[in-house]
């Protein structure tokens, strides 16, 4: 006890955090999915067929940003919008798995999100970007998340996704395309994912999905019966 008190108060609300999400992912067999992939992989439209697959099994995690919402965002739906000092806080007392900084905003997933998904008798599904990828891995969550990557089949079809979406200037997409380069890398080593699947046909991508995540399906679905 002496030895964990000297620990940093962010450690320790890590280690505490850590248990919470074992404690509840031993007792319902969910454990969270965790998805990575550059934008204009078709991710986000594979993510949404999945939850429309199997209705009321998945449940995304509501991240926190220190964007400013866009039109047609609510607070709590797409995103937890707090400032730059709040944010900062909160990652200094150990509060976020992963955070990230992109185009001059920051983004992160904190403990509180998974355990209130996991809680619900829902999978949490995450989008994270490869460093958010590393910080769920350190923080070592029993058991382990399922970690899946989509990917384009080439990043010149990846660039012609980003420009047809006419949403980016060029330095943006540039900025895109270099996160994609690094990302693909870190797929391509042994045991980064635990599947990556090559969105070249989303309905191929999609049926491969389904079927690698049929057990997570299968799990939910047998804890929400054992609950009613």
């Amino acid at each position: 006890i002496c030895k964990l008190q000297r620990l940093p108060i962010s450690f320790v609300g890590i280690v505490s955090s850590s248990r919470r999400i074992a404690a509840m992912s031993a007792s319902t067999g969910i454990r969270p999915i965790v998805f990575s992939g550059p934008s204009g992989s078709g991710k986000s439209t594979l993510i949404q067929r999945l939850m429309e697959r199997h209705p009321g099994c998945f449940r995304f995690c509501v991240s926190h940003t220190t964007r400013q919402p866009r039109a047609g965002e609510k607070h709590g739906q797409h995103y937890w919008y707090v400032t730059e000092a709040e944010m900062l806080a909160d990652i200094d007392a150990g509060k976020f798995i992963e955070s990230t900084h992109f185009a001059g905003n920051r983004y992160g997933t904190s403990y509180k999100a998974v355990t209130d998904v996991i809680n619900s008798g829902q999978i949490p599904v995450l989008d994270v970007d490869v460093q958010g990828v590393k910080s769920f891995k350190a923080a070592k969550l029993q058991p382990p998340p399922t970690y899946v990557y989509i990917k384009a089949p080439s990043m010149t079809d990846l660039e012609q996704r980003l420009r047809a979406r006419c949403t980016d200037d060029d330095e943006k997409i540039r900025l895109r395309l270099a996160e994609a380069e690094a990302g693909n890398a870190y797929a391509d080593q042994a045991g980064a994912y635990d599947v990556v699947i090559v969105n070249d046909n989303l309905d191929a991508a999609f049926a491969e999905l389904d079927k690698f995540l049929a057990d997570d399906v299968a799990r939910a679905l047998a804890a929400k019966a054992s609950a009613s």
